[in-house]
């Protein structure tokens, strides 16, 4: 997948509030998909279906333990976004200072 795709997965699959709790959630470590679903009032289908869209993006993976399939972050494509996203402090950081500075004059 390319940089570009791999953005464009990563953002779809975190526009979702669900999968955001989601992926809160396995930052305190892999959890199978019945201890993941305790939260929500849905159906384990349902969570199931977040956990693909979360799979296909790269930011979680899914194991093998006996009959168990523990899912776990995978911070990569977070990284990626991070960075992209950081690209762009620059002009935001600019904007906030021109900000103040025009609230200076008027003060």
């Amino acid at each position: 997948m390319t940089t570009t795709d791999q953005l464009s997965a990563t953002f779809a699959a975190l526009a979702d509030p669900t999968r955001r709790a989601i992926l809160a959630r396995l930052i305190g470590g892999e959890a199978t998909v019945t201890e993941i679903a305790e939260p929500f009032e849905m159906s384990l289908p349902a969570v199931s279906k977040h956990l693909g869209v979360l799979e296909r993006a790269g930011l979680i993976t899914r194991g093998r333990s006996a009959q168990w399939r523990p899912c776990r972050l995978t911070a990569e494509p977070l990284a990626e976004a991070t960075s992209w996203l950081s690209s762009y402090r620059r002009f935001w950081e600019g904007g906030f200072d021109r900000l103040d500075e025009l609230v200076r004059e008027d003060d």
